[in-house]
């Protein structure tokens, strides 16, 4: 049993020592601990303070990509190394190093896919009383859209078994937290959550320029994610709503005309046809979007055994460079 302790960073020549300094080399169940340091376009020495502290990979983007970019791309090299167990901390030290052990017991016992630690927010007294409550309001949230018992959803600090490791996909550009956990809830996976401690920050947030601009941009992380795992519901409501009231609007037109011979009131059969009219377009929505998660299902599968071809089995990918050539080789497998 491998595990990988993986650690995005971008210009942490200050704060990466201080964390490596904390991350253990041995863990109970553990056959092998091997760190991890995805470089997310650093322009300091972050690479070589990594190196000089004996970090097993340090994987350099290249470029700067964002948070979620370099986080999947660390997920992709931790497999390829044959991880059974991924353990994403930051390079802030803001979590407990010790508590490490807490996120892998579960994952080892089997009750879990995926660990997240939860923090104490309010008890955390370098958060804002705004920042606590909003943490609280979005992790509800999360719970409510993934439909699982996740407490504290921003938190960066959480380990993945590689079975769930292997289907994971982030389509977001700015963070991987609230995303993954309403992927694995839809996907079925196991979602628990430990509590654990955290340190006292050694610089500020770079995730966001300000409180603001993180609500904001999480909100956005939200609304997407709903519109891309449940596009079809929203579709469907949206479509059953202009139905009813296009029905009800056709129905009264019907009624003074015919029961109580009142002329006019054509405003009602307009607006009414509208409605209808916005109905049967939103339902076809609806069916689109049914028609298209059922192929982002079919490229989920595939995906994930690309994954497994790739970085667990250590095949490389079949390579067709034309239509002809892929016709040749059913033929001579079939022949």
């Amino acid at each position: 049993m491998k595990v990988i302790i993986q650690i995005p960073c971008f210009n942490e020549e200050q704060a990466l020592p201080v964390t490596l300094s904390q991350l253990p080399r041995e863990l109970p169940g553990i056959a092998s601990v091997e760190w991890m340091v995805v470089d997310d376009g650093s322009t300091d020495r972050t690479i070589q303070v990594a190196k000089d502290h004996g970090v097993d990979y340090v994987y350099a983007v290249g470029r700067h990509v964002g948070l979620a970019r370099a986080f999947s791309l660390g997920i992709n090299h931790a497999l390829s190394k044959n991880a059974d167990i991924i353990v994403n901390t930051d390079a802030d030290n803001q979590y407990c190093a010790e508590d490490i052990e807490k996120l892998i017991i579960p994952i080892l016992t089997g009750n879990a896919d995926l660990v997240i630690g939860a923090r104490s927010i309010f008890e955390n007294q370098e958060f804002s009383l705004i920042k606590k409550i909003l943490q609280k309001i979005g992790s509800w949230v999360v719970r409510r859209l993934s439909g699982t018992n996740v407490v504290d959803a921003p938190s960066g600090f959480r380990a993945f078994r590689r079975e769930y490791a292997l289907c994971l996909q982030i389509f977001n550009s700015f963070s991987y937290t609230l995303e993954s956990i309403i992927q694995a809830g839809r996907m079925g996976y196991r979602v628990v959550s430990v509590p654990i401690r955290t340190n006292a920050s050694l610089r500020p947030s770079r995730l966001a320029h300000s409180s603001f601009a993180y609500i904001f941009r999480s909100f956005l992380t939200i609304a997407q994610t709903i519109f891309l795992y449940y596009s079809i519901r929203i579709f469907s409501v949206l479509g059953a709503m202009c139905f009813l009231i296009g029905s009800l609007l056709n129905l009264r037109y019907l009624y003074l005309f015919m029961v109580q011979n009142a002329s006019g009131h054509i405003q009602s059969l307009i607006l009414g046809s509208v409605f209808l009219s916005a109905s049967f377009f939103l339902f076809t929505l609806s069916v689109v979007c049914h028609l298209l998660g059922i192929n982002r299902n079919i490229l989920e599968e595939v995906h994930a055994c690309v994954r497994q071809n790739r970085y667990v089995l250590q095949q490389p990918p079949f390579e067709w460079h034309s239509v002809s050539d892929l016709q040749e080789k059913i033929w001579k497998k079939a022949g």
